[in-house]
């Protein structure tokens, strides 16, 4: 049986920042000739470079958007809610998945929103917090193992 190649879609988003429209363009753009993936596409911010600096990732077979515009602050706490997040899960505490969960629950997210590429400020800084104290927690209560009473 032949595998359906998915229909490309491209949609235009507008930029929470200036107001202007967003639209589809190859990586290297933003990022230059030298793209580790030639075939990665963002959704970049009609304003960028000169005026606006937010843009978001695009899927590689549908090419929709990742999650939503962000400037460069929000994306740098984007990548910091995703380290604390990934250190619960490349620490051994819990398995990617389990993370993942656990951190849906602990924010009342809606699976469809637990995507950090849609996090708000205010949710980056609690996966950050909520990541952290799990950790804290989890390496206190093994302070107290092996010690009889």
């Amino acid at each position: 049986m032949k595998k359906r190649k998915k229909k490309t879609q491209q949609v235009i988003l507008r930029c929470p920042y200036c107001g202007r429209d967003a639209r589809i363009r190859p990586a290297s753009y933003v990022y230059g000739r030298d793209t580790i993936d030639p075939e990665s596409f963002l959704y970049v911010c009609d304003g960028y470079p000169d005026t606006c600096d937010a843009y978001v990732g695009a899927h590689k077979e549908s090419r929709l958007p990742k999650g939503t515009l962000a400037n460069g602050r929000l994306r740098h706490k984007r990548i910091l809610a995703h380290r604390a997040l990934d250190a619960l899960w490349k620490g051994g505490y819990l398995t990617r998945h389990s993370a993942y969960i656990w951190l849906q629950t602990k924010l009342c997210l809606r699976e469809q929103d637990m995507h950090i590429a849609k996090f708000s400020d205010y949710y980056c800084d609690q996966t950050i917090q909520e990541c952290n104290e799990f950790i804290k927690w989890h390496q206190e209560s093994r302070k107290g193992e092996g010690k009889c009473a």
